[in-house]
């Protein structure tokens, strides 16, 4: 890679989606913009370089190759790239469940024992993040996942009927029932104030050690965890979400995709650098070694993280839960935060926030289709 390259980074923790649509608008596309994966490729494929062909290509995992590829094109081209791969489900705090004499839950009604137990020993259960719309899509998806196996459909057909006004929450227990449960039972055993609770204010409070469980997060956090607090012992695996334990799956897989705009003024060095990033010594392991990330290309380096590799160890037993929030665009999964926050806030009660849900899905992603 040549030297003396200079980087423009611009980015924003809330309503990303709204900023980047309007660059568009403007003409002022970035040379390297970001997306979710899945629904959202075709949403800015029109905008995008396809890397096939590319030495990129060949060097990514092929699970983040398949997310990028075009759905509307029959899951043909390379319309992004990833800067990570990912495992999410929950975060516990290992040596508190050791001191409650509890395991970490595999089932709905565990996870409500789970708290009541920690409650009880001093401690407090769990700390949200419930700031942050972005929290919700993460912890839905297991319940998402688990409500399309039992109806006896895909997780994507599932959420496409959503999109297309032609199904309810109520036709699904494990998504009007458990998940309104789940999510009052994290705010009954959580943060004094959830919805003044953001990402930094959840790492300080489960870094602090006197939190069980830490809702909402994945892989990434662990290095902020243990710069707070090297001591911390910390467990991950799936969210419990049913009274089956087989549902309790890490989703693993790369939901962000970074696209190269087609029309840039420097493609050929960006696709020089995205190249190097990839195929390059320092650029493969500075995924393990730098961002501490799950690599998103083809390797076998074991990584010096606890939740990568018990995320890990995981999918390898239980298998992978589906990446369901690449189903819908981001517009969407923002919107779903929203109407969960106004649910948490007490400003709509759950048939109210369903009916708000369905509304958003069918609005926002049947329109995007």
């Amino acid at each position: 890679m040549a030297p003396n390259v200079t980087i423009n980074y611009e980015t924003t923790q809330n309503d990303y989606p709204t900023l980047l649509k309007a660059k568009i608008n403007s003409g002022d596309v970035p040379d390297i913009f970001s997306s979710t994966s899945g629904m959202e490729i075709d949403t800015y494929r029109e905008y995008s370089y396809d890397l096939t062909g590319q030495p990129i290509v060949d060097a990514m995992d092929d699970g983040v190759a398949a997310a990028m590829t075009s759905a509307e094109e029959g899951g043909k081209g390379c319309y992004g790239l990833a800067i990570k791969g990912n495992y999410f489900g929950l975060i516990w705090n290992q040596d508190i469940l050791d001191d409650c004499g509890i395991s970490a839950p595999e089932t709905l009604d565990d996870f409500k024992k789970a708290c009541e137990t920690v409650e009880a020993k001093g401690y407090q259960a769990c700390t949200t993040g419930f700031m942050e719309w972005w929290v919700y899509k993460h912890n839905v998806m297991d319940f998402l996942n688990a409500a399309a196996k039992a109806n006896g459909e895909a997780t994507a057909d599932m959420v496409a009927k959503f999109q297309a006004g032609e199904a309810k929450i109520k036709d699904y227990s494990v998504l009007y029932d458990n998940w309104f449960d789940y999510i009052d039972t994290a705010v009954k055993y959580g943060d004094d104030k959830p919805l003044e609770t953001d990402l930094s204010g959840e790492e300080q409070a489960f870094a602090a050690g006197n939190t069980a469980f830490m809702l909402g997060q994945g892989a990434w956090v662990e290095a902020d965890l243990l710069a707070i607090n090297p001591d911390l012992k910390i467990g991950f695996g799936g969210y419990p979400v049913d009274a089956d334990p087989a549902d309790c799956q890490v989703v693993s897989g790369s939901d962000q995709a970074l696209h190269v705009y087609k029309d840039s003024k420097n493609l050929q060095t960006v696709l020089n650098f995205v190249n190097w990033w990839y195929t390059s010594d320092y650029g493969q392991s500075w995924f393990t070694d730098v961002a501490g990330v799950v690599p998103p290309i083809k390797t076998d380096k074991e990584s010096a993280y606890t939740i990568i590799e018990q995320g890990k160890k995981s999918v390898e037993e239980k298998g992978s839960g589906d990446l369901s929030i690449c189903y819908s665009t981001d517009s969407f999964n923002q919107a779903f935060g929203e109407a969960m926050q106004s649910y948490i806030a007490g400003t709509t009660d759950k048939d109210a926030t369903c009916a708000q849900i369905e509304k958003d899905w069918h609005e926002i992603d049947g329109a995007a289709k």
